[in-house]
């Protein structure tokens, strides 16, 4: 979901993660990867992008985001496509994700855009809706081994536009990746507490089981402050998408959050500290953020993105991944699925070279399986992913999960359809009196949904 750096502070405690991790390149943990030798995958002799023409020597540049692991991952991607093509130079430029689209639209405004960027979400629609981002229909047609049947459709469809919904009409960029937003427990909690993990299958755990679970699993600590807890982080959008609700209708442009179903899930959420005390307190997230706390083994249920692998793999404890709780109301899960896109300016000089490059990123599978063994994401490539992706040796052992959600009950994030997210900037702002017991979910919604209402129209309607 996709809100930078700069913004995160201003989020409520149960969302901060989720929709900071997914607009800051799907790379939570900052900790440093293992490189591995990049090597053929058997039965992938042809590469999935195009060869780029070795006539002229060119150079192109390449602007992101991230954190010490994505730098590596990127940085060394990036090596290999100039040690496989060396007339094709590339400079890779890392930005702090707080300035990133800043100083992106100081570049396009200058007329010195990067050849290729990152893009996702609102940024992407605004981009491509202002004519900023170069066609790729052509171009993709010279890839003559790319098979769109072997590329996630939930990851292509993201960048498809065509001037007015997502998903429609020209493709403007390559997914860098599709973030499945999984549900991560600590085993060694759940054997000390005696609790039966939570199953992989999606609808056979439910809210009321994790209630239960995080309850045994909770302990105070010798001075009678709560030293370990059930469940931190837990995703908003998903209690809501899996109780039938949905924050908007963007076929019409109506706010949903007054309705029952979603103000159901609100409050459960709420209550997970304010009723049950499992989960951390605004105050408790302040003291020490909840993923700080999964690592050092006091949390039980936590979520996690495939980015978060290299930090999880140091770990001292056992853990894997499962479904996320579904809703007693409805026996459905949901949660969230990010993405990034590689996309090319339409100034670039040098279109071709873009295209290659930013293919070989995304669907070259000699990249993407290096991408994959340095933690960094799920295949792009279906067939990588449902086979040696899945036998992969390194925890979760339940990576079919990560599958499992990109087919069957990922959600785009909540930003993917509007151009201007003030609205949902200004309800993770409020959120904090839902959270902290100041109104109930259902006050506090009656009360938001036309003052948000108001905002998404003079930033969407127009």
């Amino acid at each position: 979901m996709n809100v930078l750096k700069s913004k995160m502070a201003k989020l409520s405690v149960p969302l901060m993660l989720s929709f900071a991790m997914v607009v800051t390149g799907c790379s939570k943990s900052t900790t440093q990867s293992t490189d591995k030798s990049t090597t053929q995958p058997s039965g992938q002799a042809t590469p999935a992008a195009a060869t780029p023409k070795p006539a002229e020597n060119s150079e192109i540049s390449f602007m992101g985001w991230g954190g010490d692991t994505e730098k590596a991952v990127f940085q060394k991607l990036t090596d290999s496509y100039m040690l496989k093509y060396p007339t094709k130079k590339v400079k890779y430029t890392v930005v702090p994700p707080a300035e990133y689209y800043q100083k992106l639209d100081t570049l396009i405004a200058s007329g010195k855009a990067p050849d290729v960027f990152y893009a996702g979400e609102a940024q992407f629609q605004k981009l491509a809706g202002s004519g900023s981002l170069l066609k790729m229909d052509d171009l993709i047609k010279t890839a003559s081994s790319f098979d769109e049947k072997n590329v996630w459709k939930q990851g292509l469809d993201r960048y498809r536009f065509d001037g007015k919904v997502i998903g429609k009409g020209n493709l403007y960029g390559l997914p860098k990746d599709v973030g499945p937003w999984a549900f991560a427990y600590n085993k060694a909690l759940f054997d000390k507490a005696g609790v039966k993990y939570p199953s992989a299958k999606a609808g056979e755990w439910t809210w009321n089981d994790m209630i239960d679970a995080a309850q045994k699993i909770t302990t105070k600590g010798a001075n009678g402050k709560t030293d370990v807890f059930g469940v931190a982080g837990y995703s908003l959008e998903s209690a809501v998408w899996a109780n039938g609700g949905d924050y908007i209708d963007y076929n019409t442009g109506t706010i949903k959050i007054d309705e029952p179903a979603f103000t159901e899930a609100l409050q459960f959420v709420a209550d997970l500290n304010l009723k049950y005390h499992v989960s951390p307190s605004p105050t408790d997230e302040k003291a020490q953020g909840g993923y700080a706390r999964f690592v050092a083994g006091k949390i039980g249920m936590f979520p996690m993105g495939p980015w978060d692998q290299p930090g999880f793999w140091k770990l001292p404890f056992g853990w894997d991944i499962a479904a996320w709780p579904a809703s007693p109301k409805t026996g459905k899960t949901a949660t969230w699925l990010g993405s990034l896109g590689f996309v090319i300016s339409n100034k670039t000089k040098y279109p071709e070279d873009a295209f290659n490059f930013a293919s070989y990123l995304s669907l070259d599978p000699s990249s993407q399986k290096e991408n994959y063994q340095l933690g960094q994401a799920v295949p792009n490539l279906i067939d990588m992913a449902k086979g040696e992706f899945l036998k992969y040796d390194k925890a979760p052992a339940n990576r079919q999960v990560f599958l499992d959600i990109i087919q069957d009950y990922g959600h785009p994030t909540i930003a993917v359809g509007s151009v201007d997210t003030k609205w949902l900037d200004t309800f993770n702002q409020e959120l904090s009196r839902v959270w902290e017991g100041k109104q109930t979910a259902d006050v506090w919604a009656k009360e938001m949904k036309p003052k948000l209402q108001d905002l998404y129209d003079k930033g969407n309607k127009k």
